[in-house]
């Protein structure tokens, strides 16, 4: 189906719905049958016959798709040739091409079956890990070590990167050497079924910090393991910040109840937000016509009944939503006359 922009500008909530869902469906489809045809292409060797050396080549000259793409399109195609069932899944929307890209090296033909059927509407982050249970790796080695930035007219290392500089922790003592341009982005994966690979670039302020925790901790963590440090930071950091989001406290002290209307108030007591957050299990508790929002984020206190309209700030008016969500529904609350698929607006945002 080819629609126009001017058709797209017509198109009601319910038929934009439909139209963006049956255009993934035949993007989903397009993709396995690319696959299918790469793969044949691929076992004729006709990418030699157009002046291409390899598929990969082939791909990103002739086909002019993006290094990242034709990556995964020329695994999963040889995936598939060994295990078809991949092109099925890949059209149905079971499997993303990276996901079926990072399970590729432990497939078997006795294992297949069972991996694939488990990996099915899985994130990325849950294959991650599905691999780390198959395949479980020893801790990687404690290393904190310095970045030194090159100079940009020499290429060699800025000399006041390499001044009196703290020592590194925990690893080699050569540095690290980037160039402006270069960005160290977060990494966490997971290594083994309760373990995880952590990789960032922290502060120089944060060095002294980790350093300055480790010498305090001497005495409990003596070799100064980084990771230790860390799990003991976020514990008292998850703690700090449940006090101030949920009222998590040791010793609860239990709400007054309101003696009349005038002593109604929108401020959400802390016992409320406890109980609140625990009935929900702090996860937006949306409802959409998909199923409920997965969102832990951002998470707000939501009236069901808004407060203008009389609604009580209590555990059973009171829900939580995502920031998104929680806008959405004072979006609709504010706008009755917007209906967006039929559904009645659920409250507003508090």
């Amino acid at each position: 189906m080819t629609i126009n922009t001017t058709q797209i500008y017509r198109l009601s909530d319910r038929e934009l719905l439909r139209s963006v869902q049956e255009a993934a469906q035949a993007e989903r489809q397009s993709s396995a049958d690319l696959l299918a045809l790469l793969g044949e292409l691929d076992e004729r060797r006709l990418y030699l016959g157009e002046g291409c050396s390899s598929l990969f080549t082939y791909c990103t000259q002739v086909l002019r798709l993006s290094e990242h793409a034709a990556y995964h399109r020329i695994e999963v195609s040889r995936l598939a040739r060994q295990f078809p069932a991949v092109l099925e899944m890949v059209a149905r929307g079971d499997i993303t091409l990276t996901n079926a890209a990072l399970l590729k090296p432990h497939l078997t033909p006795a294992n297949h079956e069972v991996l694939l059927a488990n990996a099915r509407h899985k994130s990325k982050r849950e294959v991650e890990y599905q691999i780390a249970c198959l395949a479980p790796r020893s801790d990687a080695t404690p290393l904190v070590r310095r970045i030194v930035e090159q100079t940009e007219s020499t290429g060699h290392p800025n000399p006041a990167a390499t001044g009196n500089k703290p020592p590194t922790v925990g690893g080699s003592g050569s540095p690290t050497v980037t160039t402006p341009q270069q960005h160290v982005s977060a990494v966490v994966k997971p290594s083994a079924p309760d373990r995880y690979l952590l990789k960032v670039t922290i502060s120089a302020e944060a060095h002294a910090k980790l350093r300055k925790a480790q010498d305090l901790l001497r005495h409990s963590v003596p070799n100064g393991d980084p990771a230790a440090i860390v799990d003991r930071a976020l514990t008292v950091l998850v703690e700090q910040l449940e006090r101030a989001k949920i009222a998590n406290v040791r010793r609860p002290v239990k709400a007054r109840p309101a003696k009349n209307r005038r002593q109604r108030s929108r401020q959400i007591p802390a016992s409320v937000k406890r109980a609140v957050w625990r009935r929900d299990r702090g996860r937006c508790a949306f409802v959409g016509s998909r199923g409920r929002c997965r969102e832990t984020g951002r998470l707000e206190f939501h009236h069901i009944v808004p407060f203008a309209d009389g609604g009580a700030t209590d555990v059973t008016n009171l829900s939580l939503r995502c920031r998104a969500h929680n806008g959405y529904e004072n979006e609709r609350w504010s706008m009755p006359q917007w209906t967006d698929g039929g559904t009645e607006a659920q409250g507003a945002m508090t």
